[in-house]
């Protein structure tokens, strides 16, 4: 038998669904637009209907013994209140035509004995209008509910990280009971299974009582920020909503009314719903670093580029695990050395040029200051930033097979998790030059997984003749020390690569090649602008050199004759 379930759009309801899918129970959404919803079960059936519509709601209660109400019409502005009495009233009715049995109301904790704002008496009145219909309610009265999305928890959120001092009005000192997204859906669950027919009224919250000043503290501390909090007695509720359309704008025109209920105190006053729910709310601090956990990624800063290699992936890989210590980052050296001073400056541990090993890492690995969290070979790796920042840093690559492993897809994303206003700031400062680093560091990884060492900063310089000498008496003089001597580089080289080939022309003549590989000092720029100088200076060293070793050989070859 099917749960109808109201609100499934929204930010409760639609966690309510996935627990129900994920638990096989079979659920029947009403909603006004349906195409919002994303079914993952076939279990899942998705009505359209209306609840200020009466009529529309007829049919989506066939069969159903419980229904689950979850919406609410804040959004809506000033006529919310008349508008959430009347969609409650309606489907009350229609809930009561069809027979079922129980409706299940998620409503706001409070003193009843106090003046409610408008928000809160809303939520009282919309479960008087259910109960008025005559079918059985289960009313669950929660505070503050902390999870990534809820609307209480942004607000925080909003406020914290964005202001350093915050100008607070007399609310901040009100008593509340916040509890967990993941409680509040365990109790909703709960309640399906709830023995008796009867309507009851529980209040659930979790285990400690805190002021929305603490609240908001507790979140600081546990995101590493420092914020003040400066009391006034003459900021109103009214003007404080005024002021988080300024700071909060996206959440504005509902967290206006959230605001102007803050003179309430949420607190439990029965314990019934420890008592007859088997659910252990978690511990605020646990609740909060669930929700900064699950809503970073929400609001973190990115970058994110892709290159497509003509080479399979555990070759395009190849560069990827092999970045940072003696191998270096490819591209923009002086930016990466001036970014490691800054970092010493300050305090940090820098990005010196060392890892556990060249060719190969895995996870806990440090790599220039970078600890490897995640690595699968030719696949993908993850490197946290273990530089002095104002946040959280990672890098990842990931490289993914195309075309039946043929070609490769290489994705390339910073990551950045913003702590507070510095955190914003320094992204945005850093914003250009990031944006030339890696795509600078793409690029490069591109190159060498298509052409190898030999790509990028690096330059090929192949020089041939032909040398008056059988080959066997070339290799011969290579053995001398005095032509040992004449291979030693010269000049602002970081990397020197060397190799020689001699290929036998007849019996008298030899095909003679150097092929040097080398890298210059300083990185890219320095590469782009004296690359050209570079080759001219060794042809004409090699040119000479050439000529010295046909020279000796041929000299060789008269004193034998």
């Amino acid at each position: 038998m099917p749960v109808l379930l109201t609100g499934a759009t929204g930010y409760i309801g639609g966690r309510l669904l996935r627990s129900f899918e994920e638990g096989g129970q079979a659920v029947r959404c009403l909603a006004r637009r349906p195409r919002e919803i994303v079914a993952t079960r076939s279990t899942t059936e998705v009505v359209q209907g209306d609840c200020l519509d009466e009529p529309s709601l007829e049919g989506a209660f066939d069969g159903v013994h419980t229904a689950y109400y979850l919406v609410h019409s804040m959004g809506a502005g000033k006529r919310f209140s008349d508008l959430d009495r009347r969609a409650a009233a309606n489907f009350g009715r229609v809930a009561a035509r069809a027979g079922v049995r129980r409706i299940i109301y998620l409503g706001g904790l409070a003193d009843d004995a106090r003046s409610l704002s408008t928000h809160l008496r809303s939520r009282a009145e919309t479960g008087e209008a259910l109960r008025a219909s005559g079918v059985s309610v289960v009313e669950l009265r929660a505070s503050i509910v902390i999870g990534a999305g809820s609307l209480s928890f942004e607000i925080v959120r909003a406020l914290v990280e964005r202001l350093p001092l915050m100008i607070c009005p007399r609310w901040v000192d009100t008593l509340a009971q916040p509890i967990a997204i993941d409680d509040v859906v365990s109790y909703l669950r709960a309640a399906l299974d709830l023995p008796g027919d009867g309507g009851r009224m529980f209040e659930i919250a979790g285990p400690e009582v805190v002021s929305y000043g603490d609240l908001m503290r507790r979140y600081a501390r546990l995101r590493g920020l420092r914020r003040l909090l400066l009391p006034v007695p003459v900021l109103s509720p009214r003007l404080s909503g005024m002021w988080l359309a300024l700071v909060t704008p996206a959440q504005a025109r509902v967290g206006r009314a959230l605001v102007e209920g803050l003179r309430n105190p949420s607190v439990v006053r029965s314990d019934t719903a420890r008592e007859a729910f088997a659910v252990e709310p978690m511990p605020l601090d646990a609740a909060l670093t669930a929700a900064i956990n699950e809503s970073a990624g929400a609001h973190w800063k990115g970058d994110t580029r892709t290159v497509i290699v003509d080479v399979p992936p555990a070759r395009a890989f190849v560069p990827v695990r092999r970045i940072g210590g003696s191998t270096g980052w490819y591209y923009g050296t002086l930016l990466w050395r001036t970014r490691s001073r800054i970092d010493r400056w300050m305090g940090g541990i820098g990005m010196d040029a060392r890892r556990r090993d060249p060719d190969h890492c895995e996870v806990g690995d440090v790599i220039d200051g970078w600890t490897v969290d995640v690595y699968e070979p030719d696949g993908r790796m993850r490197l946290l930033a273990g530089m002095k920042l104002p946040g959280r840093g990672w890098l990842e690559f990931e490289v993914t097979p195309l075309e039946g492993g043929r070609r490769s897809r290489i994705r390339q994303t910073a990551r950045f998790d913003p702590r507070g206003v510095l955190g914003r700031a320094y992204w945005y400062a850093v914003l250009p030059f990031h944006a030339l680093i890696f795509r600078g560091l793409l690029r490069r990884i591109a190159q060498r997984a298509e052409h190898g060492d030999a790509a990028g900063a690096s330059g090929l310089f192949v020089h041939r003749s032909v040398v008056a000498a059988p080959a066997d008496a070339v290799v011969h003089w290579h053995e001398r020390p005095e032509a040992l001597k004449l291979l030693m580089p010269r000049g602002p080289f970081k990397t020197w690569r060397h190799t020689h080939r001699m290929e036998a022309i007849g019996t008298s003549h030899t095909l003679y090649e150097d092929r040097v590989e080398f890298v210059l000092r300083g990185g890219a720029v320095v590469h782009r602008l004296f690359e050209r100088v570079v080759r001219r200076l060794l042809g004409r060293m090699f040119e000479q050199r050439h000529r010295i070793v046909q020279e000796r050989l041929a000299h060789r070859t008269l004193v034998h004759a």
